[in-house]
């Protein structure tokens, strides 16, 4: 037993020094890039569109918490090729500064968090915690770009289903005018939150629950096609009600159904339908010590292993690097 407890011991300290090189270049990075933490926090925290994002973090925090047993047995090793995908975050970083591009910037951003983590705890480590370290992506807000689709999406559904309700009615566009009065699909009626939502749950439940890709497709499909088809049964119910009680009072219990209980309906009919089809706990999730092992090119991959200490200083060498030239810029 000696051995392994030798093991268990080199491999904790080990985690303890990665853990403090990690804190260095995460506080530089986050230092160098703190306009974009700073837009994304806003973002997040006032507009309800990303206000999903806030469980992003601890759910992170769990996928690698569901990982500890695995982890613990590992040495992390630096290793080289993670900074390519720190550089690529920072030269798309400066060009998102440059343009004004926040969607760039603030992936960038992200992307070079990623590759530092990827560089400092090395391959194998990184294949483990694969799910966690991808799903940071979410912490990017994004969907504004698609919106005015979704507008017109939601506007064709609800004046079909109103016509087809029998309802007297002239639309034009996202605008339907009816008896009751004028109906607007605004931005706000586009669904966009409850869509960009329901992919990131989605996203999260096919990599913990499911293993075959065929259900983890039909699962995505349903992820982005439920949303869409129920806020355009919303819309359509609102204009129904109205008919009956008014546009206002027809509003305000629009906008009483239409916040998060409406969203969570739309989970829980989603995830009920899909639970008798989940092949796995998350605990079971991801790759297992033999499977990572067996990988094409994984030993091959690691021979580019380097000193953590000399990824940590080339990494903040980076980082100060690009910081120059985007003040320059």
């Amino acid at each position: 037993m000696q051995p392994d407890f030798a093991m268990a011991g080199a491999a904790t300290r080990s985690w303890r020094a990665a853990i403090a090189q990690l804190a260095v270049i995460w506080s530089l990075l986050f230092a160098a890039t703190f306009d974009q933490w700073a837009q994304m926090f806003h973002q997040w925290w006032n507009i309800d569109t990303y206000s999903h994002i806030l469980l992003i973090p601890p759910i992170i925090a769990w996928l690698v918490w569901l990982k500890r047993d695995a982890l613990v047995r590992i040495a992390p090793t630096g290793w080289w090729p993670g900074l390519i995908w720190a550089l690529l975050g920072l030269a798309l970083w400066t060009v998102g500064r440059a343009l004004e591009v926040n969607l760039f910037a603030q992936t960038g951003t992200l992307m070079a968090v990623q590759g530092a983590t990827v560089a400092l705890l090395g391959l194998r480590i990184s294949l483990f915690l694969a799910l966690p370290i991808a799903y940071s992506s979410f912490l990017v807000p994004f969907g504004d770009e698609i919106i005015p689709q979704l507008q017109a999406v939601t506007a064709n559904l609800a004046t079909w289903l109103t016509d087809l309700s029998g309802i007297a009615m002239i639309a034009d566009g996202i605008y339907i005018d009816t008896p009751a009065g004028l109906f607007i699909v605004a931005e706000a009626c586009s669904g966009v939150k409850f869509l960009i939502a329901m992919v990131t749950l989605g996203v999260l439940v096919i990599f913990t629950c499911f293993e075959s890709w065929s259900r983890r497709a039909w699962f995505m499909l349903a992820c982005i096609a439920v949303p869409i088809l129920a806020n355009g049964i919303r819309a359509w119910a609102t204009i129904f009600i109205a008919q009956y009680v008014g546009a206002e009072a027809a509003g305000s219990f629009d906008h009483i159904v239409y916040g998060w209980v409406f969203f969570g309906i739309v989970i829980a009919l989603v995830l009920g339908f899909a639970w008798p089809w989940f092949e796995r706990d998350p605990e079971d999730s991801g790759w297992t010590s033999d499977e990572i092992s067996s990988l094409p090119l994984v030993d091959s991959l690691e021979r580019f292993h380097g000193s953590a200490f000399a990824i940590t200083a080339c990494g903040i060498g980076l980082a100060m690097t690009f910081v120059a030239l985007a003040r320059l810029g």
